[in-house]
């Protein structure tokens, strides 16, 4: 059949099921050279031509005045009409000047023209029209599919026992995730109790297994959310309307591991790269970590540096060469150019920036404590109110723990600004005098007071003997002497237990040889000296303590 021939009848049948005006005229524009090209402008509205749930084409252009939701309407109509009457086959492509009509079985179903097709993206009225009888004649054989029993008996039986599998995979993950989960808890068990860093009702006691239980419980849960996933996605294929969605779930998953192993393999030479870094870092702080142990136990003595600021020094130095090489390897870390990673950058950068004052101030105080060696952990101190043993020295803060059993936690900043006393830097050495006073009045003699004070210091456990006691006529008041004694405590942290039984002391020889202690002030002379006569030193409810039975 000549083309005139094949155009006249396409003509024909155009307007004799009334498929629209575009049509017509795309089909008489097929009839040769000699005929005008229809008149075709871009809109800026867009409609897809679907069938049987699979898009076929998306429609850019007016034609003949009609918009691209009227010519979308217009080619669905057709196409209804066609399997209506059992007409599906073949799916062709005819060129007319400036563009394609699609046909079924020669008759003319939708056109394309130049103003359809999106330029943007590369593609071309030809390629346009190519794909368009591809979707369509598939979407016209899964419409023949969809009406034929055995067909869809098939696809039921298929996705029945796909269904099936899935459940058994399913309920075999369950079963495997409780044997795992109890089979490792006890493998845990039996490690931590056979190195003997713990015993069983320890490690079943702490967070440990229910640690394993969960990470066991998240990977059944990822395996079961792709069992799913390729189950659903199984069925919706075996059946013609539902195919499409299943193609897409499944494109879904094999372009995205597909993406993974890509980027995993691409990622591959500088993840290499940026392990090698990180070796090298790991050896370096490595070094640096056995030679600054050697100061700090006294192998190697430096000039420039001091035992006790060696560890704050090798912490600066390794967080140094840490950081130094995650910059280096920055570039090389998988995903360091995309956006996320780039976000998370510049929200660090702004955390810093916002919390850079007080951050640094409390960072530069915490170095000034550090290599002034004002503090050492260990060491009885007094700052400001606080005072107690030195626990920690951090890069923020200090932690004191008080002779109350209080841990106080003391910014840097703070320190810094406060009066800082250490009563244990020399009492090792020279010794640290601690002083206690007592008020006596002028008729008690002075020698006497003194010889008791420090009778009372000899008695007393917790205190050195060098340096000796000293005592001090600290002044003389209107009524009485004030006498100190001064002692050195053999350690600053049982302060309150060693001054307790020195004050007892004082007390038992005062009553025993009958010195008035004149604390608190008086106005006159009491008749009697105000002492406790020693068999009234045990009154009830006391109890006086058991005399040391000899050793057999």
């Amino acid at each position: 059949m000549s083309r005139g021939r094949i155009g006249s009848a396409i003509i024909a049948a155009c307007l004799a099921v009334g498929w629209g005006a575009d049509l017509a005229a795309q089909a008489a524009a097929a009839q040769g050279p000699t005929a005008a090209p229809i008149r075709a402008e871009p809109s800026d509205q867009s409609a897809t031509v679907s069938f049987f749930n699979r898009p076929i084409v998306v429609l850019r252009a007016r034609v003949l005045g009609r918009s691209p939701a009227e010519r979308a309407e217009a080619a669905r109509r057709a196409i209804d009409d066609l399997v209506e009457r059992g007409i599906t086959r073949p799916v062709e492509r005819q060129s007319f000047d400036g563009g394609w009509l699609i046909t079924v079985a020669s008759r003319g179903v939708l056109a394309l023209t130049p103003p359809d097709v999106d330029e943007l993206s590369g593609e071309t009225v030809d390629d346009a029209a190519a794909r368009t009888a591809g979707r369509l004649q598939r979407a016209l054989d899964e419409a023949v599919e969809a009406r034929t029993p055995a067909a869809l008996v098939r696809a039921g039986a298929a996705a029945a026992a796909v269904l099936a599998l899935g459940l058994l995979a399913l309920w075999g993950v369950a079963r495997v995730r409780r044997v795992v989960g109890h089979r490792i808890v006890a493998i845990a068990e039996h490690t931590v109790a056979r190195t003997g860093l713990a015993d069983v009702d320890t490690v079943r006691a702490s967070e440990l297994p229910v640690v394993e239980r969960r990470a066991v419980t998240v990977l059944a849960v990822v395996i079961d959310l792709v069992v799913i996933y390729a189950t659903v996605s199984f069925v919706l294929r075996r059946f013609p309307y539902t195919r499409p969605w299943g193609e897409s779930m499944r494109g879904f998953l094999l372009t995205t591991a597909k993406d993974l192993g890509l980027g995993v393999a691409e990622a591959i030479p500088g993840l290499f790269t940026a392990l090698v870094i990180f070796f090298i870092a790991r050896l370096a702080t490595r070094l640096i970590r056995f030679w600054f142990n050697a100061i700090e136990q006294g192998r190697l003595v430096p000039r420039w540096l001091h035992p006790e600021t060696a560890q704050p020094t090798r912490r600066l130095l390794t967080a140094l060469l840490w950081v130094f090489a995650i910059v280096v390897a920055y570039p090389y870390l998988p995903g360091s150019n995309t956006d996320a990673f780039k976000g998370v950058s510049v929200f660090l950068g702004l955390m810093l920036t916002f919390g850079s004052s007080g951050l640094m101030s409390q960072i530069m105080s915490g170095f000034m404590i550090t290599y002034s060696r004002a503090l050492r952990t260990g060491h009885f101190v007094r700052i400001g109110d606080v005072e107690g043993t030195v626990t920690h020295l951090g890069v923020l803060s200090t932690k004191v723990k008080t002779l109350w059993q209080e841990e106080v936690t003391i910014p840097n900043a703070v320190v810094v600004a406060q009066t800082t006393i250490d009563y244990s830097r020399l009492s090792d050495t020279e010794g640290v005098f601690t002083p206690t006073s007592v008020t006596i009045g002028y008729d008690a003699p002075w020698r006497q007071v003194h010889a008791l004070l420090l009778l009372a210091a000899r008695r007393t456990v917790g205190l050195r003997r060098a340096p000796e006691p000293v005592v001090l006529q600290a002044s003389l008041e209107d009524f009485y002497v004030k006498y100190t004694l001064i002692v050195c405590l053999e350690r600053q942290q049982s302060r309150l237990i060693t001054l307790d039984a020195l004050h007892s002391n004082i007390q038992d020889l005062f009553n025993e040889y009958g010195v008035q202690i004149m604390s608190p002030n008086y106005v006159l002379d009491p008749a009697a000296p105000k002492v406790v006569p020693k068999q009234n030193w045990f009154a009830a409810p006391a109890a006086s303590p058991e005399p040391a039975r000899p050793n057999r």
